[in-house]
């Protein structure tokens, strides 16, 4: 599969590594240019390209960046990807790097946001993944205890193609509803950084409450 990566933070870049080594095609974009990525390139065989030429033919796109830097993503970003281009979200809103972004503080989800940002639809997940356990947590399908990732979003054909690739990286997933429902996996939020298996991960969604915790503004 061809997949743009734009980040190349620990996210990102641990993606990037996971990705290449299953055998996808990766093009992997940062806010510096490409030639600031050449020992990640050298190290994984992704390649580098600048943010605009990231999604070209892709039929993943990750969007891995701060929150604050979605608005500066390049005009048209996704008008070169596959048919039916699949674009994850995995950023969250940190007021105290993002500045105040007044239309999530009245309750928009972060993703919502990111998608207006954006223009297409996306789909939220590893957000709250730790990046070293995409490197060492993965297992193969069926193993007890198998980690789980809370997935959202709204085209359910797009989130499909995401589970399968989480999946493929060794984690099971949990529908965690549509993108509105996406709160329920921001940070400060039972789900957050939870390691769980899915009963876990669908235990921690139920109880994740709307109301904005003194974590999630600190």
């Amino acid at each position: 599969m061809k997949i743009g990566i734009i980040g190349a933070g620990n996210i990102g870049g641990n993606l990037t590594r996971r990705l290449t080594e299953l055998g996808h095609e990766v093009s992997v974009a940062n806010s510096r240019g490409p030639e600031t990525l050449e020992a990640l390139a050298k190290e994984t065989g992704a390649t580098p390209v600048t943010s605009a030429e990231a999604a070209r033919g892709a039929q993943v796109v990750v969007v891995t960046v701060p929150l604050k830097a979605v608005p500066a993503l390049p005009s048209g970003l996704l008008d070169g990807a596959a048919e039916g281009v699949a674009v994850i979200d995995t950023g969250n809103y940190y007021p105290q790097r993002d500045g105040r972004i007044a239309a999530i503080e009245d309750g928009l989800p972060e993703s919502r946001w990111a998608e207006q940002q954006i223009g297409h639809p996306v789909i939220k997940a590893f957000n709250g993944t730790y990046a070293q356990d995409i490197l060492d947590k993965g297992l193969p399908r069926g193993t007890a205890g198998r980690q789980a990732l809370p997935v959202a979003g709204d085209d359910a054909s797009a989130k499909q193609v995401v589970r399968d690739l989480i999946d493929e990286l060794g984690f099971d997933t949990v529908d965690a509803g549509g993108i509105d429902d996406s709160w329920r996996q921001q940070p400060g939020t039972p789900v957050y950084g939870n390691r769980g298996d899915a009963a876990a991960i669908e235990q921690a969604l139920a109880e994740a409450s709307p109301e904005r915790t003194a974590e999630w503004r600190a």
